[in-house]
């Protein structure tokens, strides 16, 4: 009959091959959602630090707050502002991108109930070499408070 001690070593080694990987250098802070009323997209911000020292690709985020969670940005051109899919966000080694209203943001789609001011919702950040970051977002109002 196996130990207790061996079987709890067999348990942890499972469990660290089942629990995905955060990308290696990735720092996420001040991340928040703007919750817009009547069910309208939620607009997602946060700081997204690489103290690694190669460059990495967001490309993709999902969150179970959503239908659909998607990379946007927002242009100024012909003194209009619009908002476009973007397929990936790099972030320099050593560097730090932002996203912040009126430039790169996340759309929330859809939004669920969980999309209300003063929860969080989870978010997982997705890499183009397969790593992911994991961070918590605050749910802010209109106004972003």
């Amino acid at each position: 009959m196996p130990k207790p001690a061996a079987l709890c070593t067999v348990g942890l080694a499972l469990y660290a091959l089942a629990v995905p990987a955060n990308a290696a250098g990735i720092a996420i802070s001040n991340a928040w959602f703007r919750a817009l009323p009547s069910g309208q997209p939620a607009g997602g911000y946060f700081t997204m630090k690489n103290s690694g020292a190669t460059p990495v690709d967001l490309v993709a985020a999902q969150s179970a707050a959503c239908g659909m969670l998607m990379l946007h940005r927002t242009t100024l051109g012909g003194g209009t502002s619009r908002m476009e899919d973007v397929e990936s966000v790099s972030v320099p080694a050593g560097g730090t991108v932002s996203f912040a209203p009126g430039g790169y943001h996340l759309m929330c789609m859809s939004p669920g109930a969980a999309m209300t001011p003063g929860k969080s919702v989870p978010v997982t950040l997705v890499f183009s070499d397969g790593n992911k970051a994991h961070a918590t977002f605050v749910v802010k109002n209109a106004a972003g408070e």
